[in-house]
């Protein structure tokens, strides 16, 4: 410190220049032959362009000329309907002209057998019709009793016979009968439901005598069906109506 006064100041050399310098010269060697290879290796000649591919569509194919119109049919031209001499003309005509003489009758059209000029005596009488045909009887299907249509009275009943031998076996009990009586009242067919068979057949021979008043449906009488039942008893041998 002394020294700075005094003026004898020595400088020492820095020992830390030297790898500054040799580096910086080895760098600045490298970019000087990168340039120079550069330069060397640069041509003024362009790199070829490549040729520009191009795809080209097939053309479709030309479309078939359209085929010839068909002929022309000639048209029918429409005849003339045949002049009827005795028609009315449909319009007035620009003169009188003469009717001819002598003109035979039988040219004109008619009818075969008809008389000339007309019918005589007159108009006739317009014929009368005939009277119409007298209506198919109504049938009448046979009408299930219940509901909103009862059954007619029961004006003849016919009480069954109770069998022997049913008695011998001590048989009761009741059978159920389907009847169909036609529009008189009278029993049609007995058909059986329900019940020992020899019970069955004394009832259905009991029913089939029964008669019942007519059945109308709007004032016309009516056939119907219904299901009659009886009991057969043995204490008793009596048959009730239940």
């Amino acid at each position: 410190m002394f020294d700075l006064y005094t003026g004898n100041v020595r400088h020492m050399p820095h020992r830390t220049a030297l790898p500054i310098l040799v580096s910086s010269s080895v760098q600045g060697t490298v970019l000087v032959a990168l340039a120079l290879v550069s330069f060397l290796i640069a041509t003024r000649e362009l790199p070829a362009v490549p040729d520009v591919l191009a795809f080209v569509a097939e053309l479709p194919a030309a479309a078939p000329p359209p085929p010839p119109p068909p002929p022309r049919v000639a048209q029918a031209v429409p005849q003339a309907a045949p002049v009827n001499p005795a028609a009315a003309p449909l319009e007035a005509p620009t003169a009188i002209a003469p009717e001819p003489v002598g003109a035979p009758m039988n040219d004109i059209a008619g009818v075969e057998g008809g008389v000339v000029g007309g019918v005589v005596g007159g108009i006739p009488a317009l014929a009368e019709a005939p009277p119409p045909p007298p209506p198919p009887p109504v049938s009448h299907e046979p009408v299930r009793i219940g509901g909103q249509v009862s059954a007619p009275a029961l004006v003849k009943r016919v009480e069954p016979v109770y069998p022997a031998i049913a008695q011998l076996a001590a048989i009761d009990g009741i059978v159920i009968l389907d009847a169909i009586v036609d529009e008189h009242g009278r029993i049609q067919s007995v058909k059986v439901l329900r019940g020992h068979p020899l019970l069955a057949k004394a009832a259905t021979d009991a029913v089939q005598q029964w008669e019942y008043e007519p059945l109308k449906l709007n004032g016309s009488p009516t056939p119907f069906e219904l299901t009659v039942s009886l009991w057969f008893h043995f204490d008793d041998k009596a048959k009730k109506r239940s």
